[in-house]
């Protein structure tokens, strides 16, 4: 289905496409880690989390946004843990006592973690989940662990916030993060409210990276391991709305492919006026290169002076131009603007919405 990007500016006709309300889902971000905090403390996660310094700190990886936000928290985590950080598709068999354990799944009914979480819980090691109350996953580490069930139900694609928050937490309170997790709602409903849909499009960043990323190939490639992370979560968003194929990595191993790196200074001079009108059309969408840096200090800057004159036609999106926060707050502000700029295409190609449209999950 062609794009049709005078949506973008009809608030009227986005609500009339939006008939689930994904927008307002992912506006919610923040509420969901206000929420999130709010349950840790209730259940009393640093009284019962009190284990001292682990061996060992295992991010769980399942599909969908559990996959993603266990590599964000493993590049923000490492970056000042004493300790190893791992991640795994299940709970490794040589984790005990000494270790912590944290996963995130909207699947309750998900066998394989069920398994591998009580097989953790039952040789000691700290358990802490994020995943809905009922069901074979919170029942099996029912008494022996701790489980931050969802308290505001948005559908399984956007509960990156509520992952983030609660992993954060987690190594927050053994001693491997000093992640600022209360600020984190503050610098969401920041972005959501400037990503609205009333916001015309040069004012609107979400919009304005739609428009760019709109009918081209995007490349995103982080310059540093936080802005990799990021860049996986904006690949599996631009898929899950957009139904958009892109390619998410590493900016030095990007720079080894030299065909691709000759393809993407091309199509710098295929998107001006300097392109040839004699030039046989695309068979396939234009490739647009999109740098993404979340670290700063000399060194980030360095790389990212170096990159942007390697690369004059690569947009940068780089949230500590615009906020101030830690890394953990910049990496969810960009993380959800590519939320928004892939719902804003799915809604303007109509991958998602009108007749089509997904209806919400709740939790």
């Amino acid at each position: 289905m062609a794009l049709d990007d005078s949506l973008f500016d009809d608030p009227t006709r986005l609500a009339e496409a939006d008939g689930a309300g994904l927008l307002r889902a992912a506006a919610m971000a923040g509420a969901q880690v206000r929420a999130t905090v709010e349950t840790a403390a209730e259940l009393e996660l640093a009284e019962r989390l009190d284990v001292g310094r682990p061996r060992c700190l295992v991010f769980v990886t399942r599909p969908g946004v559990s996959h993603t936000a266990a590599s964000l928290l493993k590049a923000l985590v490492t970056a000042t843990s004493s300790v190893p950080v791992v991640t795994s598709d299940v709970v490794p068999n040589w984790v005990g006592a000494l270790d912590v354990v944290f996963a995130h799944t909207d699947d309750p009914y998900d066998t394989e973690l069920a398994l591998s979480l009580e097989r953790a819980a039952r040789y000691g090691a700290a358990v802490v989940l994020s995943a809905p109350p009922e069901g074979p996953v919170a029942s099996a580490v029912a008494g022996r662990g701790l489980v931050l069930a969802p308290r505001v139900p948005v559908p399984s694609e956007l509960t990156l916030p509520r992952a983030l928050a609660a992993g954060l937490l987690t190594a927050n309170t053994v001693g491997l993060s000093l992640s600022d997790v209360g600020a984190l709602s503050d610098l969401l409903d920041s972005e959501a409210e400037r990503c609205h849909p009333g916001q015309e499009s040069f004012v609107n960043p979400a919009k304005s990276l739609a428009l760019r990323l709109a009918e081209h190939t995007p490349l995103l490639w982080g310059l540093d391991n936080v802005a990799v992370a990021v860049a996986q979560h904006a690949a599996y968003v631009l898929a899950a709305h957009a139904a958009v194929v892109s390619e998410a990595g590493h900016y030095q191993h990007a720079l080894t492919r030299p065909a691709l790196r000759r393809a993407v200074l091309a199509s710098f001079t295929a998107d001006t006026i300097f392109a040839d009108p004699d030039e046989p059309a695309r068979e396939v969408p234009p490739i647009r290169a999109v740098l993404l840096s979340i670290i700063t200090g000399q060194a980030a800057d360095h790389t990212r002076h170096q990159m942007e004159e390697s690369l004059p036609s690569a947009d940068v999106q780089a949230p500590a131009d615009e906020i101030t926060a830690d890394d953990a707050g910049r990496a969810a502000v960009l993380a959800l603007r590519f939320e928004l700029a892939a719902l804003y295409l799915g809604l303007a190609a109509g991958t998602i919405g009108g007749a089509g449209r997904a209806t919400p999950e709740t939790a």
